[in-house]
Order: structure tokens, then C-alpha cells, then sequence
């Protein structure tokens, strides 16, 4: 209870005056069962003529002798001027107001738990996505895609199904029993203290019962990612699974974790299953008990009540029963939501990695060089870049090449701050990139990578994307620049064409057109381009390379080549081998070099 209590202080503070309201109609509904149920003391004593007169009426005063003396002198006074049925009647129709009251109060108290519930539920997933984004590159790589979208959408929704679904019994069925109890003291305060010898039993079985949903729940949970990660790289690479045929394998695959999800859940749903039943049986047990210890008390003229008081007594009781049943069954599901939310915790608790400074310092532009200073960076220990030195004029083009897990890539992530140096500088204009505004790094860059990460939208919200305010004519520019404008006008719609999941509309080509034209729009002085045309024909690569040329025009660029000859032009070309720069020069100088990049210049001619 520890974890569900420390869950409510983290995101019911914004529902503070929902909160407040919900406890007051709760506190008045449960007030207003008391005294339904108490009326009905004058009627079974009217009813078995067990009640005697009261004549004399005493100065009010808070006491519960004073008022049962004067509610029933005036109950008297009326049975005595209009007789026995009608007021019978009368009294009925108190008993009628109060429980219209009492319902009243209870959907008022609902009311307001619906509102905290579903604020909540919003709250935690809106938290989830923004944490997402804000956290590094490195969290994702050890993580599978479909396990977090799991988190996001079954996690969140066990939590909204069973702490939320819960919070409105925590808040409402302690109120209940501790007034029904505080009424039941009052009106025989040894039964009283029987009956709370008696509970805490009852609650202690189910409570153990209830601590083993919470780990079975986790197991599911985590299956369930399981499964979603199978469906999602099956989606992704449906292409491969036919060309190989491989359908069987995947069926396999999937309905293997889904009979395991099933076993898990199987388990899960019959220990759930046992909340209702087992509180049942316990709580007709308990009543038993108590019928039989205060039956005996009466029949043996020793109790403080009369026949009439001990069946409301009993009434009072019973209706404790419902709130504990709810209170038990809320524990049950309570247990399933707290191992969802601990998943949901693994991302909401994870540590931003790439944090920026307190006082992290405004950047615009670039105005002279940027400068790799004996840079170190290491994978889970694998040093990928060993002490890199380079320095990067404003306006000029540099190259990087070198075999593949040269670290060439790992050396452009590293500008934009997607991981940070282990060891050395990056300096922008002489300050450290980690010393700048992490927004107003990135906003200095703009990046076409080797796969043209497009999104299932317009064509013009594509080329849009991160830009503010811009307007068609803008955008229109932008794509004559990077030769899209007439492949993008032939489609059905133009510029309002969605291109589908990740551009599946489109050809290799015109996605890194697309691309390229988004990073022209952003207009960014610094110019990452990671092996843009290499997954390209001939063709497409060709009117790739115009569009950027015309993008890398006046703008410092850093371009990562597999094929050389779309670099011979490049101010500084460096040959990265195994995390370090082994050469560097122009094309010419490094052909005249004879050394590892020539092999590699000879190769690709060859």
C-alpha cells in the first residue's frame, strides 16, 4: 500500500479541489446512511409496539440522549393526534429524503473521482511521451521499440483499470465504514470492539491472496511488450519475411509468446477471480458471528441494545459489508496496477543523460570553426573514437570516410549532442557544446541521413517539419531547390499528398529529395549529411546530388561518403580506421599519399 499511497502524492496534487469536494459529498453521503437507516428504529418500534411514550421534552443539547428523547416525544405527539399508520408514514418518508440525499451526495462524490481519474490517466501518458523525447539516444538502444509502446498504451490502461478504477473506492469506503463504525461504537460500543477483533482477520487472508497478483501482473506486462516488439518487426520487415519465406517461422514465433501470455494471464485472472467469492463467504461469516454473539447478549438481557436497535445495528453493519467487499477487491486490483506502474516508472524514472547546464548559454550562429578536441567515445566499453582532433572552418565541406564501425557516424552524433565525449571537448566558436542551449545547438544543424525519416502526413507538413510558421510559397522554394517540386506537384494531391508510413508512397529518390528540402527550409548554418545517395540508382542519385550541392552552398558541412567520388570536391577529406583520422587532405593530396584511402579510391573504380 506503501507504492499505491506514494503513487497518489506524485499526481493528485493538481486535483486538489476535486479532492476536497469528493471527500465532503462522500463524508455527507455516508452521514445521511446513517440516519436512513437509524429512522428505522422508530418504525420497528411503532410496528411491535415495543416503544414507550415520551411526554416530556427536554432543552436541546448535543447529546445523543437529549435528541433520541425529543425525536421521539415528537413522534409521540404525532402518533397520538393522527395514530400508529400514519405515522408510520411520516417517518417512512423521512427515511425516503434521507436516501435520496445519501445518493445524491454519492454521485456528487463519483462526479468528482471521474474527473481526478481520467486527469490522471492523461497526466501519466502525457508524461511518458514527453520523457521520451527527452530522453538520449543510449536508453532507446536498450530497449525494445514494441516494449515501449506496451507502457504507453496496455500499461497505462491497466493503471486507468485498476489504481484509478480504485482511487474512487479509496476514497469513498473508508469514509463509509468509519462513520458506519463510529455510529455502530455509539450504539453499543462492546459489540463494536468484537466486530474489530473480527475484521482484521478477514483482511489479513485476503491480503495475502492479493500480494500475488502483483508479480504474475509484471510477467504479463512485460510479455505483452514482448509481443508487441514481434508484431512490430514483423510489420517492418515484411518485405525480407516473404522474399525468405519465413511466414512459418514468424507464426511460430508469435503464437509461441501468446500461449506463454496466455499461461500468465490464465493465472492472473483465477487469482483475480477469487477476490469476489472470498470476500463473499468471509464477509457472510463475519455476520454470523456477529448475529450470533449480539443474539446472545440480547437473549440473555446483557446488551446495551433493544430488539428493534440491535436489527439496525445489524442494518448498519451491513451495510460496512459492501464498502469492505469493494475495499478488498480494489486491494486485488491495486496489486495488478502497481507492477504496471513500476514499468511505466522505468521510463518516467530514467535519467536524462544528456542534461543541459543550469546555466546554459544562448547560440545562434556559427561564426568561425568548430573543433573536435582529442574526443573519446566508447559503447558499453568498445572505444568507437580514440583522442580525434579536427577543426572545422565556417563555409568549408569536410569528408568522412573510412570502412564501416570506423566510428564515423558515432563523430556527427556526437555535434548535436545525441551522446556526450567520455573524454576530450567539442567547441563551438571556443565554447563547449555541453555549455550551450541543448534546443539552440540542434537548431544550428540540419540533418539528411541515409534513410529518409519521413512521417504519415502531407508532403507539406513534411518538408514543415520543425519549421515554424512557414508558409506554401516557402515550402514551394524549398523543394524546387532540392528537385522535388515536380515529382511532388504530379501526385494526386501536391503538397497536400500524404505519403503514408514512413513515405511508403514514395521511391527511395524522392523521400531523400523530401528530406533534403526540409533541411533547406530550416536553412541551418551547419550541414550534417550521413551517406545521403548511397542507397540510391544511379538516376535518383544524380538529382540527390544536385539538390545537395545546392543545399551545401555557403554552409559548413560534414558529409559521411561511402562512394568517394561524391566528395573529390571536399575542402578536407579524413579516412577514419578503427576510432581514429589515419589521413586527412584534398582528394588530390590523399590520391598522391598512396595510402589507405587511395586503396579504398582504387577499389570502388575498380
Amino acid at each position: 500500500m506503501k507504492e499505491f499511497f506514494q503513487i497518489l502524492k506524485r499526481f493528485i496534487p493538481p486535483y486538489k479541489k476535486q479532492l476536497f469536494l469528493n471527500f465532503l459529498f462522500n463524508l455527507l453521503s455516508a452521514m445521511f446512511t446513517v440516519f436512513s437507516v437509524t429512522m428505522m428504529i422508530p418504525i420497528l418500534e411503532i410496528l411491535f409496539e415495543t416503544s414507550k411514550d415520551v411526554t416530556d421534552l427536554v432543552p436541546w443539547a448535543m447529546n445523543l440522549g437529549v435528541i433520541k428523547n425529543n425525536l421521539y416525544y415528537h413522534i409521540t405527539t404525532f402518533k397520538i393526534e393522527n395514530g400508529a399508520g400514519l405515522t408510520l408514514l411520516f417517518v417512512g418518508l423521512f427515511v425516503i429524503i434521507a436516501t435520496m440525499l445519501k445518493v445524491g451526495f454519492y454521485y456528487l462524490g463519483a462526479y468528482e473521482a471521474v474527473y481526478i481519474r481520467n486527469g490522471v490517466v492523461k497526466d501519466i501518458r502525457e508524461q511518458i511521451f514527453n520523457k521520451i523525447l527527452r530522453l538520449a539516444l543510449p536508453f532507446f538502444s536498450e530497449e525494445r521499440k514494441g516494449d515501449i509502446i506496451s507502457r504507453i498504451t496496455g500499461d497505462v490502461t491497466e493503471v486507468e483499470n485498476s489504481i484509478m478504477s480504485s482511487l474512487d473506492m479509496f476514497l469513498k469506503n473508508p469514509i463509509i465504514i468509519l462513520v458506519l463504525l463510529a455510529s455502530m461504537l455509539v450504539m453499543s460500543p462492546s459489540m463494536t470492539l468484537f466486530i474489530l477483533l473480527v475484521l482484521p482477520l478477514a483482511g489479513f487472508v485476503i491480503g495475502r491472496v492479493g500480494k500475488s497478483l502483483k508479480k504474475v501482473s509484471r510477467e504479463g506486462q512485460d510479455k505483452m511488450g514482448v509481443i508487441l516488439t514481434v508484431i512490430e518487426e514483423t510489420l517492418g520487415g515484411l518485405r525480407i519475411i516473404k522474399a525468405f519465406n519465413a511466414e512459418k517461422k514468424m507464426n511460430a514465433r508469435f503464437n509461441s509468446e501468446l500461449h506463454d501470455y496466455k499461461s500468465i494471464m490464465n493465472r492472473l485472472m483465477r487469482r483475480r477471480e477469487l477476490a469476489h467469492p472470498l470476500s463473499e463467504l468471509l464477509g457472510t461469516i463475519v455476520i454470523i458471528i456477529v448475529v450470533w454473539y449480539g443474539g446472545t447478549l440480547i437473549l440473555d438481557k446483557n446488551s446495551e441494545l433493544s430488539g428493534p436497535e440491535f436489527i439496525a445495528y445489524i442494518a448498519i453493519f451491513y451495510q460496512i459489508i459492501n464498502p469492505a467487499k469493494a475495499f478488498t477487491t480494489a486491494l486485488y486490483s491495486i496489486q495488478k496496477g502497481l507492477a504496471s506502474m513500476n514499468r511505466i516508472d522505468k521510463i518516467l524514472m530514467a535519467d536524462v543523460t544528456i542534461p543541459q547546464a543550469p546555466d546554459a548559454k544562448p547560440v545562434s550562429t556559427l561564426v568561425n570553426s568548430i573543433e573536435y578536441r582529442n574526443v573519446t567515445f566508447a559503447y558499453d566499453e568498445k572505444v568507437i573514437l580514440n583522442s580525434v582532433s579536427l577543426e572545422i572552418e565556417k563555409g568549408k565541406t569536410i569528408a568522412l570516410v573510412g570502412q564501416s564501425g570506423s566510428g564515423k557516424t558515432t563523430f556527427v552524433d556526437l555535434l548535436p549532442r545525441f551522446y556526450d565525449v567520455d573524454g576530450g571537448q567539442i567547441l563551438i566558436d571556443g565554447i563547449d557544446i555541453r555549455e550551450l542551449k541543448l534546443h539552440d545547438l540542434r537548431d544550428l544543424m540540419g540533418n539528411v541521413n541515409q534513410e529518409a525519416i519521413l512521417f504519415n502526413d502531407s508532403i507539406f507538413n513534411n518538408i514543415a517539419f520543425g519549421v515554424e510558421n512557414t508558409s506554401m510559397p516557402e515550402v514551394i522554394a524549398a523543394a524546387r531547390v532540392a528537385n522535388a517540386h515536380d515529382f511532388i506537384i504530379e501526385t494526386e494531391h501536391g503538397y497536400d499528398t500524404v505519403i503514408g508510413d514512413r513515405g511508403s508512397k514514395l521511391s527511395g529518390g524522392q523521400r531523400q529529395r523530401l528530406s533534403i528540402a526540409r533541411a533547406i527550409l530550416k536553412n541551418p548554418p551547419i550541414l550534417i549529411l550521413d551517406e545521403a545517395t548511397s542507397a540510391l540508382d544511379t538516376e535518383s542519385e544524380r538529382l540527390v546530388q544536385d539538390a545537395l550541392e545546392n543545399l551545401m552552398k555557403n554552409r559548413t558541412s560534414v558529409v559521411i561518403a561511402h562512394r568517394l567520388s561524391t566528395v573529390r570536391n571536399a575542402d578536407l577529406i579524413c579516412v577514419f580506421h578503427d576510432g581514429e583520422i589515419v589521413e586527412r587532405g584534398t582528394h588530390d593530396e590523399l590520391i598522391e599519399l598512396d595510402g589507405r584511402y587511395k586503396r579504398l579510391h582504387s577499389m570502388q573504380m575498380f
